[in-house]
C-alpha cells in the first residue's frame, strides 16, 4: 500500500504530518510519503484514493481514523 501525505509547507505542517507518518509506521509497519504542498493543505491518500483531506473536514485528522481507515482498505 502506498501512502502519502501531503501537508502545507507555508503554514508550517510537517510536525503533523511527521507525526502521522510515524504512527502509520508504528502501528502497520508502513512508511508514509511525505509531500510540500501549500494552500493549507493537509491530505491523505492511500494508492491514490483520498482517506483524508483538512479542506473537506475542517480540521486535522486524528492519528486513529487514519489507521481504521487504511487498516479497512488493507483488508479489502
Amino acid at each position: 500500500m502506498k501512502i502519502s501525505i501531503t501537508y502545507c509547507g507555508r503554514w508550517k505542517y510537517l510536525p503533523q504530518a511527521s507525526s502521522l507518518a510515524a504512527e502509520i509506521k508504528k502501528t502497520l509497519g508502513i512508511e508514509s510519503e511525505l509531500i510540500e504542498g501549500k494552500n493549507g493543505i493537509f491530505d491523505v491518500n492511500a494508492d491514490d484514493k483520498a482517506i483524508f483531506s483538512k479542506y473537506d473536514a475542517q480540521r486535522f485528522p486524528e492519528s486513529t481514523e487514519i489507521i481504521e481507515a487504511l487498516q479497512t482498505l488493507n483488508s479489502k
